[in-house]
């Protein structure tokens, strides 16, 4: 019996590591796109491929453009974090100045989505993700800042995570979280995953017809501050590094970045460029597998 065990070990374990080297391309390393910000957050990649990001701190949102590089965007955003675009390809953010969802029609024009829970302001949305069918699932999470008047708490009794329809319908579809924080879907709009950064969890969820979830199901025993995911079903979690998981939840790949990632997500005309936000820099880099956001 022992020879057929051993067998089947190694054979798994060659799978495993075939696996994890075709995600990144062959000899591909980060490569620093920015740097000199204070803290870079919220990537969301718009259709043709370029990346938008925020310098939280600074107020700032930049640009980047595979051909071109990066530029800056927009300065005062409302303290833009988490970003993401809309079907179409409007730009939506969590803004925590005034703890509400807000929607750039470009950069001189924007829109207030949300601002309230049942009477009482938000406590500070986090990260977001757009469903196919244009519903906002967004983390609020509570991280005081030093720019809020002074007095200001949690408006919430929870650290939730909430649904914002296309018709301006809100809920709360978790409450049960210590810090919800990264957030991410799949394409078909079927699967939620949700980090509690603080508990250290993702968790898996089926989103229903209308939206709600159900089948909490646990996925990694990490934290997670930003995640996307490839056209292969992984799931891509920055914390200290970044984290590959398989669909069934299996680690595959450890990437390591000179800064510790803060956020994720693929880039590039192919849509097969990592780009990584990463403290004070932003890094790319090549891959085989590509995105599909």
């Amino acid at each position: 019996m022992k020879l057929p065990i051993t067998i089947a070990c190694i054979l798994l374990a060659g799978a495993l590591a075939a696996q994890e080297s075709d995600i990144v391309a062959e000899g591909a390393v980060p490569q620093k796109a920015g740097t000199g910000y204070r803290f870079t957050e919220g990537p969301a990649v718009a259709k043709d491929g370029n990346v938008y990001f925020t310098d939280q701190p600074n107020d700032r949102i930049h640009y980047w453009d595979e051909q071109e590089g990066i530029t800056l965007w927009l300065e005062g955003t409302e303290r833009s974090n988490g970003l993401y675009f809309n079907n179409d390809d409007k730009l939506v953010a969590c803004a925590d100045a005034q703890n509400r969802i807000i929607l750039f029609e470009n950069r001189d024009k924007r829109k207030v989505l949300l601002e309230a829970f049942e009477g009482k302001h938000l406590n500070g949305p986090n990260d977001l993700w757009i469903a196919p069918n244009g519903n906002i699932y967004f983390t609020d999470a509570y991280y005081h800042r030093p720019y809020w008047p002074e007095g200001q708490h949690e408006g919430q009794e929870v650290r939730g995570v909430y649904l914002l329809t296309p018709e301006g319908e809100v809920k709360r579809v978790i409450d049960d979280y210590k810090q919800p924080n990264g957030i991410i879907g799949t394409p078909d709009g079927k699967t939620l995953y949700i980090a509690d950064i603080e508990d250290r969890k993702i968790w898996r969820y089926e989103i229903l017809n209308d939206g709600s979830l159900t089948g909490k199901t646990f996925f990694a025993p990490h934290g997670s501050d930003g995640m996307t995911i490839d056209n292969r079903g992984n799931i891509y979690l920055t914390m200290d590094k970044v984290w590959v998981y398989s669909p069934e939840g299996e680690l595959i790949r450890e990437i390591d970045f000179p800064e510790s990632p803060s956020n994720i997500c693929f880039a590039g005309k192919n849509h097969d460029t990592l780009f990584v936000t990463a403290r004070t820099s932003v890094y790319t880099l090549k891959m085989n597998a590509s995105g599909v956001q």
